[in-house]
Formats: C-alpha cells, sequence, structure tokens
C-alpha cells in the first residue's frame, strides 16, 4: 500500500506545521482512496484538528497549526481503516455522540446519531417533574453499551437514581468508564445480566426505561458494512431471525418491571414498527406512540403500563 512520507517539522506531537503542508498531506492521502468526511473526522477526534479550524485553514493556508499527534501517527490509523475496514471511533477509542465525547473500544457498539433521539423522546415524554414526589422512583437503560443513554439520561434527570444493565463485561466497563468522566456515576447503578433481571428488586418502581437492543435480523446483519459487520460485536447487532428476539423479551415483562404508568422506550429496525406496537400491545401496554427517525423512518416505540385506577377496572 501506498505511503506518504511525514513532514519533518511534524515529527511529534504539538510540533507547529504549516496549514499549506497539512492540506497537501490531506490530498495525497486521499487520493489513495477513502471518504473525505471520514479523514476530516479523524483529523478532528485524533488530531485536536476541529473541522471550522480545517475549513479556516483552506480560506488562509499560510497559518501554521498544531497537532496532538504526529502525523506518521495518523496516517497509520486511516491505513489501518481504510486496509481492514477497522471503526476510525475504536481507532481513535473516542466517539462524538450529543454534547459529549465518550470513550468507544472493541466489543461495545459505537452510539450512533439516531439513538440521539431516545434521549430527546424521553425528556418530552418524561419531564423533570414527572417523577413525581417519590424518590424511590427510578429510571433504568436496558442494555447500556457504552453507557451514552445512561449518561445523557442521568444529566437529564439530576437527582434521580438510574440503572444500566448490559450482559457484557466489556460493555460494563466501558460505561462505568463514560459515566465516570461525566461525573455521574454515584446516581447510576451498573448491573450485569439480562434485560429486566438484574433489576428485579427494583419492579414496579421503574418509571423511565429506554433500550437500543439489538435488532437487526441475522440475514441482514451478514449484508452491512465490513466496518460494521467484522468489527462491531454480534451480539450487540444480531436480533434473530426477525430481529425482534430481545424486544419480545423486554416487552414480555415490561408491565411487571415498570411502575403503573411508567414509560418504556425503545429503539428499532426501520421496518419493525408495527410489530413492536403488536408486541407491546400484547404485553398490556397502552398510550402506543411510534416515533420518527432523522430521516422520517419510523424508528421508535414509547408505551406505558397503564396507571393502577386503570389496571383494576
Amino acid at each position: 500500500m501506498a505511503t506518504v512520507e511525514p513532514l519533518p517539522s511534524q515529527a511529534a506531537p504539538g510540533a507547529a506545521l504549516h496549514g499549506a503542508d497539512l492540506l497537501a498531506w490531506r490530498s495525497c492521502l486521499l487520493a489513495l482512496g477513502g471518504r473525505p468526511d471520514a479523514f476530516d473526522w479523524l483529523l478532528d477526534l485524533g488530531g485536536g484538528l476541529r473541522w471550522r479550524d480545517l475549513q479556516a485553514l483552506r480560506l488562509d493556508p499560510e497559518r501554521t497549526v498544531l497537532l496532538e499527534r504526529p502525523l506518521a501517527e495518523l496516517e497509520a490509523l486511516w491505513q489501518r481503516h481504510r486496509r481492514d475496514a477497522e471503526p476510525l471511533q475504536y481507532l481513535v477509542g473516542l466517539c462524538p455522540w450529543r454534547d459529549l465525547e465518550l470513550q468507544v473500544a472493541p466489543g461495545v457498539l459505537i452510539p450512533r446519531q439516531e439513538t440521539e433521539l431516545l434521549v430527546d423522546l424521553a425528556v418530552a415524554l418524561m419531564p423533570s417533574d414527572g417523577f413525581g414526589e417519590a424518590s424511590a422512583l427510578h429510571w433504568a437503560d436496558l442494555g447500556t453499551g457504552s453507557g451514552c443513554l445512561a449518561v445523557a439520561l442521568a444529566r437529564a434527570f439530576p437527582g434521580r437514581r438510574g440503572w444500566a444493565v448490559d450482559a457484557s463485561d466489556e460493555a460494563l466497563r466501558q460505561a462505568r468508564l463514560n459515566l465516570a468522566a461525566a461525573a455521574v456515576l454515584p446516581a447510576v447503578t451498573l448491573r450485569q445480566g439480562d434485560w429486566w433481571q438484574p433489576l428485579r428488586p427494583c419492579w414496579g418502581k421503574l418509571v423511565l426505561v429506554v433500550s437500543n437492543p439489538p435488532y437487526i435480523p441475522s440475514a441482514t446483519v451478514q449484508q452491512l458494512e465490513p466496518v460494521v459487520r467484522r468489527h462491531e460485536p454480534l451480539a450487540a447487532l444480531d436480533g434473530g431471525v426477525d430481529g425482534l428476539d430481545s424486544i419480545r423479551r423486554i416487552a414480555a415483562e415490561a408491565s411487571q418491571a415498570l411502575a403503573p404508568g411508567g414509560l418504556l422506550l425503545l429503539e428499532h429496525h426501520h421496518d419493525q414498527s408495527a410489530a413492536v406496537g403488536q408486541l407491546l400491545r400484547a404485553a398490556g401496554l397502552t398510550d402506543l406512540q411510534v416515533h420518527r427517525d432523522l430521516e422520517g423512518v419510523p424508528r421508535f416505540a414509547s408505551a406505558r403500563r397503564p396507571p393502577l385506577a386503570e389496571e383494576s377496572r
């Protein structure tokens, strides 16, 4: 594979680099292949050159810049990404998500942009006073992965206790790092296990539960791009033959685990809206709503356990 020699002036992190030289180096690497937006992402998260500064550099290439890594190291990461389809997020160890920079590593699903909407929906459907006065009421994130949703919910609902559940050792280690970095760990308890089971002591007290479970049909997983199929954890992607295995299990026990009136929010595959709605209704949940993603596709479902007055009818 062809390479580009690093510039002598950038032998170490923090060395001054002429803007025109950096732009020329970027052009040479991109001429070998790869997406410009992905390369600029690497310059941003891996080299510390923010996108707006890169644009300003194009207007004034005589400026000097300071990168956080040597060009040779950035080039090596880019070549690994191109050669082996390794996700840049894993190579850099970071993933921007909402207003956060989350730590990510192999073995843990990389947070997606559309999942950010789960937080917005939670805030809209469960305002801060929606927890009422009962301090014993909690929220939970089932299948927390990197902990992205747990961090965002802890910040959205300060003073409320949360639970982050995952079956994976790697996921819980990564979630703990991100919760600690966000200084919300004391308010969030991590539990290892399968969906609702680690939270049995809290059943009937969960007023808000979110989940981004594996929901991709097994056959579709095999058709995903290599950057996903070959590197991200299969257990966080594969939802079984129809993609609904995990959602079935979550729906089946929701009416027992949620508090009366408690809200369940799920992310699902783009063509599963009707099937997920049927599962939630069959589980005895009500107030079913369909929510669309950034492209207008039905991607999320919300439903509630009926209040006690309704359950007693």
